[in-house]
Formats: C-alpha cells, structure tokens, sequence
C-alpha cells in the first residue's frame, strides 16, 4: 500500500493490527526496507495489543526515490563530516522525519510511539523534538546524537558500508557485497544460516535496488551533523537501546545519546552488533512494551 503526501513524495506502508489500536510507528535505518524489520517482532507488538505501521524511507525500497543528481564520492563526503566541513544533500532528515509525519496523516494517527534503528533512531529524535505532540513515546536503537567523536570511524564494518558494490556487478556478486557487509555489521554468533540470509538479501534486493538512493540517504545523516542541542528540547519518554558489540555504531554513541535526552532510559544489549537478530527479539519486544505501556500509564494517573 502507499500514500502520495503533499510534498509529492510517494511512501509505500504496511499496516498490522487493529486500526483503532495504539500505534507504534517504525523507522528502518540506512538503505533498509520496510521488510528489513522482523516478522515476529511486528507479530510480538501486535500481540501486545498495538497496530504497528512500517514504511519504506524515501530513497528506498517502493517509495518515491529521488532523482538523481551528480555522482558523490562518498568516501570524500564521509572526510569532509569527519573534518567538520559542510555537507549538502539533496534533502534532510528533518525532510525524512516530514513524510513520516506525512504518513500518520493520511492515516488519520493523531499519535504514535515512534521505534528507530540507526538513521531511523536520527528519525525518531528528529520527530520528538520536531513533532512532540505527534509522538507518544520514542525509542532509539543503535543510533547517535551525531556527536562527532562517534561518526565514522574507520573500522571494517565502515569501510565495507562506504564500498560500493562492484560497478555492473550480476545478482551474485551483489548478494556476496552484502552478505559480507552483513557479517561485518551482525551480531557476532547470532547470524543466520548463511542460505537463510542469502534468501531474505535475494528477496530485497529483488523488490528494490538503489545504490545511489543509499548514498543519498547518507548524506541526509551526515548533514545532520551533531544533534546533541536538538535531543536537550526532547520531552516525551525516551527509551535508547544499544547493542553492546556494535561494530558501526559504538555502544558510547548510545550512552551519549541517552545522557543528552532529558529523562531517557539507556539499555544496553550484550552481544547484540547493528542488527535485529532473530534470537534478541524476545528482549527487543519486551523492553519496547513495557516502555510504551509505562509512559500510557503515566498519562492515565
């Protein structure tokens, strides 16, 4: 399903649960579709009692994708952020966070506990302190405040999301590119079998494929630059979730994100790396739901 929003952005959904249940809005994180979300942690939400709206970001996945302009060497812009040297995009996260908003409109969501991973936990910040009466709760995961000791550091899981995949390269040598950078970025020890994981990277890069909107994408995160006054004006309650063996996002960008959101509860996950694997859904689900009903139960005192 999609809606066409105002700004003429097209934003493919999917929507489960009862409609008249709280709404618990998820945001995927850099060059992921709405699919890169697991099936039983939707299943585990909606059992909970809530509906639960997933969506592809424009630039990926079935959504609008932006036209392109010139070709950006990723590798320079990545220097110039790390530097401190502006960076211009083609649109923002303030622009993202816009057509996620736009979303909740045309499905008539006055509010919605906002969930993040990554770029999308940037999102979710940006929608709290952007839109607070749009959002019910915030949950941030494996995301950062855009402080710049934690941007880009230059480890292999970087370097592997900044290589682009081989130019003209056939099916297979696309699925081996992300299959590596999969590894590189999981969480050590609780990856699926390799076919399982060859099978759910076949099945999106088949729906969609776009190198250039990821890049697009990334530059949005690195113009966003350090985001640490933005999260100081953030007053709904605020849950950060950081894996402890993240490999791309240091566990301290989590740490540091939690200390500048007034009142934010920090988890950290042992051994969960920059991804959502299927053994830590459980946890994931649970600490999600106590942290939307707690703040339900606050407003009902």
């Amino acid at each position: 399903m999609h809606v066409d929003l105002p700004s003429g952005i097209r934003i493919e959904y999917d929507r489960s649960g009862p409609a008249d249940a709280p709404a618990i809005l998820l945001v995927m994180g850099l060059g992921m579709q709405l699919i890169a979300w697991p099936p039983s942690l939707v299943a585990g939400l909606v059992a909970h009692g809530f509906q639960v709206i997933r969506f592809d970001n424009r630039d990926v996945g079935l959504s609008s994708h932006v036209t392109p302009g010139r070709r950006v060497d990723m590798r320079a812009a990545a220097v110039r952020s790390m530097l401190g040297f502006s960076v211009k995009p083609p649109y923002t996260l303030e622009d993202m966070a816009g057509d996620a908003i736009g979303l909740l409109d045309a499905l008539h969501v006055g509010r919605a506990h906002v969930v993040g991973v990554s770029m999308g936990g940037m999102i979710a910040q940006v929608l709290a302190a952007g839109w607070p009466g749009r959002v019910a709760t915030m949950t941030s995961i494996m995301s950062s405040s855009g402080a710049p000791r934690f941007n880009f550091h230059w480890t292999p899981a970087t370097r592997a999301l900044l290589t682009p995949p081989p130019k003209g390269a056939h099916e297979a040598a696309l699925l081996d590119h992300m299959e590596k950078v999969w590894m590189l970025i999981g969480s050590p020890g609780m990856q699926p079998a390799k076919e399982t994981l060859r099978g759910r990277l076949r099945t999106s890069l088949h729906r969609a494929y776009d190198p250039g909107g990821v890049a697009r994408q990334l530059l949005a995160i690195m113009a966003s630059g350090d985001r640490r006054k933005l999260l100081k004006r953030i007053t709904v309650p605020t849950l950060v979730i950081h894996g402890e063996a993240d490999p791309l996002v240091p566990i301290g960008a989590g740490r540091d994100t939690a200390a500048n959101i007034p009142g934010a509860t920090f988890r950290p996950i042992p051994g969960m790396g920059h991804d959502l694997p299927e053994a830590l859904v459980p946890r994931l689900v649970d600490e999600i739901v106590a942290h939307c009903g707690a703040a339900g139960r606050r407003e009902a005192a």
